[in-house]
């Protein structure tokens, strides 16, 4: 005789528990939703128009994740910050481009539904948004028993910007003397998260007892859109890099023409307490480097000239410094001196 008792709940999968979540998203996402016209919220799809400023509008669409930063939050328990953290991964890749941040999608993919974490993590995606100055227009929440263990989940952003086809930012305009002006980060960022936990394995360390690790750990990524887009408006940046994963070296050598070289000097990087703290846990000086961002988040290629124009446009907890310049080159880079640990 047939079992007619067999239902997608009994399964492990809640629908009704995940149309409750995104009754909440809409909720929240149409507080927001007061400066563009967003059509279909909560349909299939999300419509929006190309904003009508722009005479040669160019699509720039980016796509990340945070990485096993989501385990640290697991580990404290505080998940209002990822958020955060995943918007941060996706926009500052786009103003790379030179592009303005238009729409954010997320995904969220997690063993079973709990409302009061994902509620958590939705809360730090708006707020992401509301700093970059985009809006959070959909995504997709999956609940996965069996792909997940328990209390296991993943985050994955989308983003997509909008840049005139004249202000793209290209390797095209980098030039010889150009100077390499680091912005400090936040700490760490969303990257190195599996070294960082395998030295907290190693060692045997609690998060829940070190306060000072159990806030740099969380600390959210640095959202430099707003300072960005100003020095682009302004005509004050020749090229910019997003210090990610594979760190200063392998991030800026991906906006250099082939003929130039980025000269830096390791000395004049100031990285933050949380960098030294690693250091002193045995982490090499080239390891720090090709994984880390050391203290530095985001780059700009700037005129020389242009320095003292570009100070005021961040706060002082984010001053710029220089720390090297474009010269002749067919290595790309050239890394002088050692960072003061």
């Amino acid at each position: 005789m047939k079992n007619n008792n067999l239902t997608y709940e009994k399964s492990g999968v809640n629908i009704k528990a995940a149309d409750n979540f995104v009754k909440y998203i809409s909720s929240l996402s149409k507080k927001r939703q007061n400066r563009r016209n967003f059509q279909n919220i909560g349909g299939f799809g999300s419509i929006t128009n190309i904003p009508s400023n722009i005479k040669n509008p160019q699509i720039v669409a980016s796509t990340d994740g945070v990485g096993t930063k989501i385990e640290i939050a697991n580990e404290i328990n505080k998940f209002n910050t990822i958020g955060i953290d995943l918007v941060a991964m996706c926009v500052n890749d786009l103003i790379v481009q030179g592009a303005k941040p238009l729409i954010f999608l997320d995904y969220i993919s997690i063993n079973k539904v709990n409302l009061n974490k994902l509620k958590q993590i939705i809360k730090g995606i708006i707020k992401g948004c509301k700093i970059s100055g985009c809006e959070l227009v959909g995504g997709e929440t999956a609940e996965m028993p069996g792909t997940y263990s328990k209390n296991k989940f993943d985050i994955a952003g989308f983003s997509v910007g909008v840049v005139d086809k004249k202000k793209i930012l290209d390797k095209s305009k980098i030039k010889i003397n150009d100077l390499i002006v680091a912005i400090p980060s936040s700490g760490i960022h969303s990257n190195g998260y599996s070294l960082i936990r395998h030295i907290l394995k190693k060692n045997k360390i609690s998060l829940k007892k070190n306060i000072f690790l159990k806030k740099e750990l969380i600390e959210p990524t640095k959202i430099y859109v707003r300072e960005i887009l100003n020095l682009i408006n302004k005509k004050l940046i020749n090229g910019c890099a997003n210090i990610t994963g594979g760190g200063i070296v392998d991030n800026i050598k991906r906006i250099l023409p082939k003929h130039l070289c980025a000269k830096i000097e390791l000395n004049k990087i100031k990285p933050n307490p949380i960098f030294k703290w690693l250091y002193a846990q045995g982490v090499d000086e080239n390891e720090m480097i090709k994984t880390f961002n050391c203290g530095v988040g985001f780059c700009i290629l700037i005129k020389s000239k242009n320095f003292k124009k570009i100070k005021k446009y961040f706060t002082k907890k984010f001053q710029p410094y220089v720390i090297g310049k474009i010269v002749y080159g067919k290595k790309n880079i050239d890394l002088n001196g050692k960072i003061e640990w």
